[in-house]
């Protein structure tokens, strides 16, 4: 059996339940060594996300928010939002073990574990949605993961941008949405509570594999890893890496962070 192109199929998958279906039997046949990979395989090119012609995809300011967790409307806009986050993240870890060829063997059971943990988390929110009423793909999203997902073709630039940067911000925006549920203790706040809480905890792994392989690059190229990871922030998000973050300083350290890197980012003499 053909592991990439079995994997391009199932990343280009168009329907949710197909994609996870096909994963599930490919990933099953990954763990028992039943794959090979084959020699001179050239990546796909994806000018569209997977999702293109199934949901309504609108510019990132046009996507409608409902702030208030208090309300039907306000959790129903949260959970779909978290969808498309764990969803697109589904296909970025998907893409990251496809991608990168003649890597240790160690670098695609990280992400096709990464990717088997995304489609645990989009499963929980679904189900979450399903309870409201509603489901995957009423209401609009935007592409902005996939879009950084084309703008990374190159291991050292997807391992810094996508778990180390767009990832890791959720290591931050988790807990603050955490924070707001916690504030409005209704039964169903207390079920997304659940499901974020799950989350947080794997996501921290994510980040951290992220930063080893970023890592790994680094020595690969003799990079500096904490120069180079500001140098690709920039390079794709022009002015993030000047900005000051709040960042959640705990976890970042469980992810690999460096207390320099940190402090930069932060803005902060110390680390603490």
């Amino acid at each position: 059996m053909k592991y990439y192109k079995l994997l391009e199929n199932i990343i280009l998958e168009e329907k949710s339940g197909d994609k996870i279906s096909k994963f599930r039997k490919f990933y099953k046949e990954f763990l028992k060594n039943n794959l090979d990979f084959e020699k001179n395989y050239f990546p796909y090119k994806m000018s569209e996300p997977s999702y293109f012609k199934i949901l309504k995809i609108v510019p990132p300011q046009k996507v409608i928010k409902r702030k208030y967790v208090n309300t039907k409307e306000g959790k129903i806009n949260l959970l779909h939002t978290i969808a498309h986050i764990e969803y697109s993240a589904i296909d970025l870890a998907l893409d990251a073990a496809l991608r990168f060829a003649n890597m240790p063997k160690e670098f695609y059971i990280d992400w096709l574990e990464v990717a088997d943990d995304e489609i645990r988390h989009f499963e929980m929110i679904e189900k979450l949605l399903l309870e409201l009423g509603s489901y995957y793909g009423e209401l609009e999203v935007h592409t902005n993961l996939f879009e950084a997902m084309k703008k990374t073709p190159d291991l050292v630039s997807r391992m810094a941008v996508v778990p180390r940067y767009l990832e890791a911000n959720g290591l931050e925006q988790n807990p603050k949405i955490m924070e707001k549920l916690i504030s409005n203790p209704d039964e169903f706040n207390k079920k997304i509570l659940k499901a974020l809480n799950v989350i947080l905890e794997e996501e921290i792994f994510h980040v951290y594999k992220g930063d080893k392989w970023f890592k790994y690059a680094c020595n690969l190229e003799n990079l500096n890893p904490e120069e180079t990871y500001l140098q690709m922030l920039e390079k794709v998000f022009p002015g993030s890496s000047r900005r000051k973050y709040d960042l959640n300083f705990e976890a970042r350290k469980k992810a690999g962070f460096s207390c320099e890197e940190l402090k930069y980012l932060s803005k902060k003499d110390n680390c603490n």
